[in-house]
């Protein structure tokens, strides 16, 4: 009896520890986007450190969610010889048998500096990722916005937008067919301004039921009301209209949860919110982990509250048949 009761507690305490998911990989990360490739997860997040150590970005695949590989150095400032500093929060997408990634570099401050968003391209979602233009795609400052946190969209017409912005602007633009440039909108702009409510940086777009639904962070990356708040449109446009804040902080998990991507395999109804945060015995502005949690919707289309979590998510490997 005794033996039987000892089992019993060591399969529950085994159990208990394998559901500790989060966050889902070692070391300091943040700024994460998740993809999915053919049938495996892919996340490229910012390698969370000074700004002057940040000259490098890895990556990390799984088949389920739950077990990730590194692949280090996918990109760095010796591939890209105008960054030296800052390298931020990497955006991918599949075109033609190619990979671009969109990338911040440098961290610039002005018009009079050199950096910005660039583009690395590769054969391989692993890389290695070489320059695609040999400078930044932008380099200045338009409507406002910083050049930083790109996300690079699919709209289901076949275009391509990229939406950018840090110092509370966000704007649009059409990337060409090779991603060396823009397309113009019919009124002759080419970066237009969609800055929702609230909104500091980090911005992400997908489409469902038909329906454009645009998120971004909220409050300020190195302090405890990092969020993340979205809007609903019928078009990748707008114009956006604040409905909620979905993730933020809980005090007996985490802090500054934010600046996210959505992860939605479209042979199922799962939605997931990859995402970063600082654990509450970190102080240091740079100590986040990426962590991820389901995201539910209501009847009516409308986002619930994210709920952080130590235990994350289950394996859900992807299912090749209906892909």
């Amino acid at each position: 009896m005794l033996k039987s009761l000892t089992f019993l507690a060591f399969l529950l305490l085994t159990s208990s520890y394998a559901q500790e998911n989060n966050p889902i990989f070692k070391g300091w990360y943040a700024d994460p986007e998740g993809i999915i490739f053919d049938t495996t997860y892919w996340i490229y997040p910012t390698f969370s450190a000074p700004y002057d150590s940040q000259v490098h970005l890895d990556a990390f695949s799984s088949p389920n969610l739950t077990e990730w590989t590194k692949h280090e150095r996918i990109l760095d400032t010796t591939a890209i010889k105008w960054a030296k500093r800052a390298m931020w929060a990497p955006s991918i997408i599949k075109k033609e048998n190619k990979y671009f990634l969109f990338f911040g570099a440098n961290d610039i401050q002005s018009n009079n500096e050199l950096g910005g968003i660039g583009v690395a391209v590769s054969d391989k979602p692993e890389g290695p990722f070489k320059d695609h233009l040999g400078k930044p795609l932008i380099d200045k400052f338009h409507n406002g916005a910083q050049p930083i946190d790109q996300f690079v969209f699919k709209d289901k017409n076949g275009n391509y937008y990229l939406y950018y912005g840090g110092w509370g602007h966000c704007n649009v633009a059409q990337l060409n067919k090779d991603f060396t440039g823009f397309i113009p909108f019919e009124d002759g702009t080419i970066f237009k301004e969609i800055t929702p409510e609230n909104y500091v940086e980090g911005p992400f777009m997908f489409i469902k039921d038909d329906k454009y639904y645009f998120m971004w962070s909220e409050g300020g990356w190195t302090g405890p009301d990092y969020s993340v708040a979205y809007a609903i449109a019928d078009s990748p446009f707008g114009p956006f209209k604040r409905e909620d804040k979905i993730l933020q902080q809980d005090a007996a998990i985490a802090t500054g949860a934010g600046h996210h991507s959505v992860i939605h395999d479209k042979g199922s109804d799962d939605y997931y919110m990859v995402y970063h945060r600082r654990p509450l015995d970190e102080t240091d502005q740079n100590s986040r982990e990426i962590c991820i949690d389901k995201m539910y919707f209501d009847k009516d289309g409308f986002i619930k509250p994210v709920k952080i979590s130590n235990e994350g998510v289950q394996a859900n490997p992807l299912n090749k048949n209906l892909r």
